[in-house]
């Protein structure tokens, strides 16, 4: 019991420092500016990888130093608050790097990396303080893998934006495919197009009518496949 109550007078001290990190989500709100020095893509990349790579163990530090009595310091707690601060602050830093003219899309991938790096460093925080300090919980491993994980994610991003664009349309492409494949299927198999709709407990049973398609489903369907496949061959 004592061990227990020292451990949580040290979170209850710790708590004010990990607190102020819940401010990082505004981090990555507005636009990447226009610097003056000309811009080297080579040079951002290589800067954003060695911002996540520091992020990813700091998000492990800090994961570790709560993972079990006793708990760290208020000084060594401020100083894990200032690193993690420090190191989501850099991420940050580095997207706002990236000009305009680099594109739209490769931004916005870049963006979304980023955020999901800052919002998985305040989930971290935001289970620590959560969590009673007794073993590492699993809820704080998912959260520091989480972390690991958005900070892996950032070294596949595509490189510029020819590549992004490609990347966005074969995602799109996939979901063309899978619409295609599906009314295909439907058609030649000639299933209940609803099998799929519970029965409305108001309405009661759907009738014959809606089991089958009519001909005027099938001359839709006909229409939206072959917008399909001019999407797909596009």
């Amino acid at each position: 019991c004592e061990v227990g109550a020292g451990a949580a007078r040290g979170l209850g001290r710790a708590r004010p420092p990990l607190r102020r990190l819940r401010s990082l989500s505004a981090v990555t709100e507005g636009e990447p500016g226009e610097g003056r020095e000309p811009f080297e893509l080579p040079r951002f990349w290589d800067a954003l990888g060695q911002t996540v790579k520091v992020t990813s163990q700091e998000a492990t530090k800090l994961s570790l130093a709560f993972s079990r009595p006793p708990v760290a310091s208020a000084e060594d707690c401020q100083k894990l608050s200032e690193d993690v601060q420090n190191a989501v602050l850099a991420v940050a830093a580095v997207y706002y790097w990236l000009p305009k003219g680099q594109g739209t899309t490769l931004r916005k991938m870049v963006r979304d990396a980023t955020t999901e790096v800052v919002e998985g460093m305040i989930q971290l925080t935001e289970t620590i303080l959560s969590a009673p300090l007794e073993s590492l919980s699993p809820e704080q491993l998912i959260s520091t893998g989480g972390v690991w994980e958005a900070c892996e994610q950032v070294s596949s991003l595509p490189r510029d934006n020819q590549a992004a664009v490609a990347s966005a349309l074969a995602a799109c492409l996939g979901v063309v495919k899978d619409a295609l494949e599906e009314m295909e299927h439907a058609v030649v198999e000639g299933q209940d197009p609803y099998s799929d709709i519970m029965e409305d407990e108001e309405l009661g049973f759907r009738g014959n009518r809606d089991t089958y398609w009519s001909e005027a489903d099938r001359k839709l369907l006909s229409s939206c496949m072959g917008l399909m496949k001019a999407s797909k061959a596009c």
